[in-house]
């Protein structure tokens, strides 16, 4: 568990390649500080070339980790972590990103009601200071994803409709938030729930303690405020 290292984690110049706040909340409630960074990468990768859904979040969130990372080097020193991340919806094995509109919304959760889909989450962090030990050179880049299984009640035309018009559906993979109002129309669920979110937060908690014992990530004894 990532609690006993907390404390010396502040210290370390940790940066969240998202403009998510659910992602935001996710990190602080572990009690870790960090910058925010939005990433400038356009989402745009052919899904054709993945073989499966989670190998395509995972690149996208490659892509964004990468970007980030560039960028901060560039305009404020290295960062000690990139943590990026990118979540979608599996839908009869097609991919369900973000709704480009209402019609797109309305498709969505007509296909996801009464049924069961799944949500891929990817995760990449990129220690900039760390070696690679396959390559002897630095960045080294870790990757992972976590899959959960949503099962959705039927939902009426009415809604539907009522849920694309509270405005939530659209900026969430899958038309919906499992956290807001669209959490109601879960009747079960298989695996992490934080990953429906947005971030899977005991695998990340459980792959940095791995970096912290491997010497990937260093901690020193260090005084923060607060």
């Amino acid at each position: 568990m990532i609690i006993p290292y907390v404390r010396k984690l502040s210290c370390k110049k940790l940066i969240l390649a998202s403009a998510s706040p659910r992602r935001a909340e996710l990190l602080k409630n572990l009690g870790l500080k960090f910058e925010v960074v939005a990433s400038t990468f356009e989402e745009n990768l052919d899904k054709t070339q993945f073989p499966n859904a989670a190998d395509y979040a995972k690149e996208t969130a490659t892509h964004k980790a990468i970007e980030v990372t560039g960028r901060v080097m560039r305009e404020s020193g290295t960062p000690d972590m990139v943590i990026a991340s990118d979540t979608i919806v599996e839908l009869d094995g097609h991919i369900l990103e973000k709704p480009d509109g209402h019609e797109g919304a309305s498709k969505m959760l007509r296909g996801l009601s009464g049924s069961k889909h799944k949500v891929h989450t990817g995760v990449v962090l990129i220690l900039p200071k760390a070696v690679d030990p396959s390559t002897g050179k630095s960045p080294l880049v870790v990757s992972f994803s976590e899959t959960t299984v949503v099962e959705f009640a039927t939902l009426t035309p009415e809604v539907i409709e009522a849920y694309i018009a509270s405005g939530e559906p659209m900026d969430k993979a899958g038309a919906y938030g499992i956290q807001g109002v669209g959490g109601s129309f879960v009747s079960g669920i298989t695996g992490c729930y934080f990953s429906v979110m947005g971030f899977p937060v005991h695998r990340f908690s459980a792959e940095v303690v791995k970096l912290i014992k491997s010497g990937a990530l260093p901690l020193e004894e260090c005084w923060t405020e607060g």
